[in-house]
């Protein structure tokens, strides 16, 4: 009998309240470009300024989470938010509003932080992330539709509060620290991050990827009052469409779990996500850009979902799903800023174009790091030298039977030479056994 799955419902709000501030990106920096008479690049600025704030969060905490406890630091990063975007909210003092959005998005970062880690801690760590996407999907769908009709520069800010402040009381479900005997002593391989290369070659991807993601974002909003001749009342209403349809995505994504592995959704839909960009970019009305917003948000989540998945499995203790999750934000911190310019200088097209063809560069590396460490080897008969799968993999490709082959990479065996002559037996030695099941043509 296996046990039950249950819900990580406090691991889904807190999930909630740190990709919130993302999520309502343009809104936040149309609203503050219009109430406060910023400028494009000033207001686009402002944003990054929020999402470079999270991402140092994210690096600076990745490590300390076991330490110092999930639940203190999400009660940190709770208060954090509710004060730097409440206060930012309340004062329309340009320098006030800058601040409190830094300290919101640090907070928000602390909590995003504190819900990767145990996300990757749970026994299925892609459906927790799919229900965290899901609700912060439903929600900002909400909030798009509401913001157009209440005045201010601070309502989005104010929304984000109200989250982080709502949320609060379900960190009492959290432990004080993360799951998972402690050694008695020192623990050289379990402090040492496992699959560097992997997590880094995840990471430098992810950054990009969230880059182009984020650019189109904050200037989608321009595009459809702008470019498309939208009302704001009516973009308002794409988006929460366009959520929507992210929240079938997501349920798709739940839906398929594991069944097609990480290698399709995340190289096919990242090309998908290209096109769709490169059409919302070009689009000069309202069905073309309602059709490449909504393509794009359905497809989105469901990519990100395998991801954060993709990235929690390097690592049980979830620091390379903070890590990789804060190359993300530094991504997303760019993007507005990326967006602005490129769209200055060359138009909206042309910056559709270039982020296009970006993302169909990422998709290769991305693709390569999901089938490495999903298990099967990038080159055919290759074997795997860290942390390798058990004999199946090398017998796959040699025809050895299973029982005979020892795990990849593990521990050195002893082997006693015996002697036929009868003098007395040599010393033991070590003997590796990686070599010994060396593929053949390995060398």
């Amino acid at each position: 009998m296996f046990a039950p799955r249950t819900t990580p419902w406090p691991l889904v709000a807190l999930f909630t309240a740190g990709y919130l501030a993302p999520y309502l990106l343009p809104t936040t920096v149309g609203r503050l470009e219009r109430g406060l008479g910023l400028s494009a690049t000033q207001a686009g600025a402002v944003g990054s300024a929020l999402l470079l704030s999270s991402a140092t969060a994210g690096f600076l905490l990745a490590s300390r989470v076991e330490r110092v406890g999930a639940r203190a630091l999400a009660r940190l990063g709770l208060v954090l938010a509710v004060l730097g975007y409440g206060g930012a909210a309340l004062t329309s003092a340009v320098p006030a509003v800058v601040a409190g959005a830094v300290i919101g998005g640090f907070g928000s970062g602390t909590a995003t932080t504190v819900a990767a880690t145990r996300i990757a801690a749970e026994r299925d760590p892609h459906r927790a992330s799919t229900l965290g996407l899901l609700s912060v999907s439903a929600l900002a769908g909400v909030v798009y539709l509401t913001v157009p009709h209440l005045p201010g520069h601070g309502v989005t800010l104010a929304a984000i509060a109200l989250t982080a402040l709502a949320v609060w009381p379900l960190t009492s479900r959290l432990p004080v620290g993360t799951p998972g005997p402690r050694p008695n002593g020192p623990d050289p391989a379990a402090a040492r991050l496992p699959r560097r290369r992997s997590g880094t070659v995840l990471a430098g991807t992810m950054l990009l990827w969230s880059l182009a993601q984020n650019a189109l974002w904050g200037v989608s909003g321009r595009i459809g009052v702008g470019q498309a001749h939208l009302s704001e009342p009516t973009v308002g209403v794409v988006f929460a469409v366009a959520l929507g349809a992210g929240l079938l995505g997501v349920l798709a994504a739940g839906a398929l779990g594991s069944r097609l592995g990480r290698a399709l959704p995340i190289g096919g839909g990242t090309v998908l996500i290209a096109g769709c960009i490169a059409l919302s970019a070009s689009a000069t009305g309202l069905g073309s850009f309602a059709t490449g917003e909504i393509a794009w948000n359905t497809v989105y989540p469901v990519v990100l979902s395998y991801l954060i998945g993709l990235a929690a499995s390097l690592d049980p203790r979830g620091r390379w799903a903070v890590l990789v999750g804060s190359a993300s934000s530094l991504g997303t911190a760019a993007g507005p800023l990326t967006g602005s310019v490129l769209s200055a200088q060359a138009g909206f097209p042309a910056m559709g174009a270039v982020l296009g063809a970006g993302l169909l560069l990422v998709a290769l590396p991305m693709t390569a790091v999901a089938l490495h460490t999903g298990g099967r080897p990038l080159l055919p008969g290759a074997v795997r030298r860290r942390g390798g799968h058990p004999a199946a993999l090398v017998a796959a490709a040699t025809g050895t039977p299973t029982g005979a082959v020892p795990e990849v990479g593990a521990q050195e065996q002893p082997v006693v030479e015996i002697p036929l002559d009868g003098t007395p037996a040599p010393a033991q030695r070590a003997y590796d056994t990686a070599a010994a099941t060396r593929a053949p043509g390995a060398g």
